[in-house]
């Protein structure tokens, strides 16, 4: 198996990349920019006994999904999986946006997932499934300045649903997972700290049904779940795994 985790180096997708590394089995990491980051997180994956490489590129470009799929054909070892969990952070109002940043944000956190399918096609085969990270804020108004990544998240779940009836028939699967409130540098930078972040967590987790925070496992085993053949027959699904939450 080889699996593709974009945005693999930090956060949500890191530690789905660590829950799903085996032994021998070949994990792409895919990274924006910060290389101390990108060096820790291939260190830990080779820790596991797991094979990792890393690639530098954009995801909301339509070259930089091709260099991504041209990498993995250098490394694939059997069937391949996505999990796609890049995404851009960029914290405004709608109407304060500056277009061109906002505009940046819909193709790294929406458009890009058909960009990353139509390059990796070739290379998908029956059994591959693809899981994309999305969010509540997909669906529901979480904070006035979610816009950039809610409605770019909304976009990628509607691809999702229109991707089904092309990718059914040749036996790929592809689904998105939403996970509860993790404390991560990317909610870091959403609410303007990382103080602020632990913060918002916290409350969270008082205010969540279940009585606790979002942990890795809770998000992550539901990703596994969804790429093994057991799933075969869950197509074009959301699902949340936020303890009851929203």
């Amino acid at each position: 198996m080889t699996l593709l985790v974009t945005g693999g180096t930090k956060g949500i997708g890191l530690a789905i990349a660590a829950y799903l590394a085996r032994p021998g089995e070949r994990i792409v990491l895919n990274y924006h920019s910060d290389e101390a980051a990108a060096a820790t997180a291939k260190a830990r994956i080779e820790q596991i006994g797991a094979k990792a490489t890393l690639v530098r590129a954009d995801v909301g470009t339509i070259d930089g999904c091709a260099r991504i799929a041209d990498e993995i054909t250098k490394v694939q070892d059997g069937i391949l999986h996505i999990v796609h969990s890049a995404a851009l952070i960029y914290p405004t109002t709608l109407l304060g946006a500056d277009l061109e940043t906002f505009t940046r944000a819909i193709h790294t956190n929406g458009l890009s997932l058909l960009y990353l399918v139509q390059k990796a096609l070739p290379l998908l085969s029956r059994g591959s499934s693809i899981v994309f990270v999305s969010s509540n804020g997909a669906r529901s108004v979480v904070s006035t300045t979610y816009g950039a990544l809610g409605t770019g998240k909304a976009l990628a779940e509607g691809i999702i649903r229109y991707l089904v009836p092309e990718l059914a028939p040749r036996g790929i699967r592809i689904n998105a997972v939403a996970p509860g409130l993790v404390h991560t540098t990317s909610v870091a930078t959403m609410v303007g700290s990382a103080d602020a972040a632990a913060r918002l967590v916290e409350r969270a987790a008082r205010s969540n049904p279940s009585g606790r925070e979002t942990r890795d496992s809770d998000y992550a085993s539901l990703v596994s779940y969804l790429l093994s053949p057991e799933a075969e027959f869950v197509q074009g699904q959301v699902i949340a795994a936020t303890g009851g939450a929203a």
